[in-house]
């Protein structure tokens, strides 16, 4: 049997556990984000439903932009405990499949996987899936690189050069690279942003096909000894086959907030600082973990951004310590303009 890597992607995923509980929304536009008060101002999309997204609405984008391109759209509050708990129930169903899991977030995830049939492995996951009333689609990769892609067509069925065949479900391997992605932008890839897909193109470098061709030296020499060769191992459709079955520990924990409206009084942000600071620490102390260091971010409403930090005397997860000490570093900011956007952050020390 050969080593398949199959990637997992929940549909519209915070939606979809919405129509779970509200089954009367279902193919209606439904849009996540906030308190669910698209009148509510510096507050984002955080998933919108497939018909939402017919009218332009996308996450990252304001609920008030979303209310106007999608008058009638259906809005919900951002349910995080709600979510955490049905990502948790897919997860528990792919851990009981034959293969090792690598749990990318809340709708994502990675199956290493020993067998003949994938495509076989890959419909009883949709349909194990399905009896969640959750839907997904599968890529079939020999390769993380590949399986995300593949996952990428898989979703794709309505664009006129998708390969994909309406199945939820798409393979890509060396096989079918080259047939799939030569002629593909190399910002098609997965890693390649918009700024080094720039680069590549003073190059001479535009599809997939030239990268695929690209001298590795060349690349080296313009993107550094390391990012060059990788750009041109991705360009032949290459990456990464572990799957790490154990949970990330995170080695910081943040919590931030922008403001309804923008903060003037220095008594005011300092209360604020110290009630982000206190709600970040009390998780942590909750968790059993322990901060070294407290840093702070300040944002004007320029959107000027600036963050500074202090390393604790000693580890500790004294609350009041650290919230005295995310006050004190506010001292060092030049609080001239309105604050829009506060944050706290706590690095902790390693399990």
């Amino acid at each position: 049997m050969a080593r398949w890597l199959l990637h997992v992607d929940l549909d519209q995923f915070q939606a979809a556990v919405e129509f779970r509980r509200h089954p009367e929304l279902r193919g209606q536009p439904v849009i996540v984000g906030g308190n669910g008060d698209p009148s509510e101002p510096r507050k984002v999309v955080t998933c919108a439903s497939y018909p939402a997204r017919a009218f332009g609405v996308h996450a990252g984008m304001a609920l008030r932009s979303a209310q106007r391109k999608c008058p009638e759209g259906v809005f919900l509050p951002l349910d995080m405990a709600t979510y955490e708990e049905a990502s948790e129930e897919v997860m528990s169903v792919l851990r009981g499949f034959p293969g090792r899991v690598e749990v990318w977030g809340w709708d994502e995830a990675f199956l290493a996987t020993d067998t003949d049939d994938p495509e076989a492995l890959a419909a009883e996951i949709r349909a194990a899936i399905a009896e969640l009333e959750l839907t997904c689609a599968i890529g079939i990769g020999d390769n993380k690189l590949t399986a995300k892609l593949a996952t990428g067509f898989a979703k794709a069925v309505s664009k006129s050069d998708a390969p994909a065949d309406g199945t939820g479900m798409f393979r890509l391997t060396a096989a079918n690279w080259s047939e799939v992605m030569a002629h593909r932008p190399t910002s098609a890839l997965w890693g390649v942003g918009k700024r080094i897909a720039a680069r590549m193109s003073e190059l001479g470098i535009e599809t997939v096909g030239d990268l695929m061709a690209a001298d590795r030296h060349r690349l080296a020499a313009e993107f550094g000894p390391n990012t060059g060769p990788y750009l041109w191992v991705l360009g032949k459709g290459k990456g990464d086959t572990d799957v790490a079955t154990e949970p990330r520990v995170p080695v910081g924990r943040s919590k931030s907030e922008t403001f309804p409206h923008d903060l003037t009084e220095r008594a005011e942000i300092e209360a604020q600082v110290a009630r982000l600071a206190t709600e970040v620490a009390e998780e942590m102390a909750a968790a059993g973990r322990v901060p070294f260091r407290v840093a702070v971010t300040v944002r004007s409403n320029t959107f000027y951004t600036r963050s500074k930090q202090t390393k604790l005397p000693e580890p500790t997860g004294d609350v009041a310590v650290i919230v005295d000490t995310a006050v004190r570093i506010l001292d060092r900011f030049e609080l001239t303009r309105p604050v829009r956007l506060l944050g706290v952050r706590l690095e902790l020390l390693p399990e």
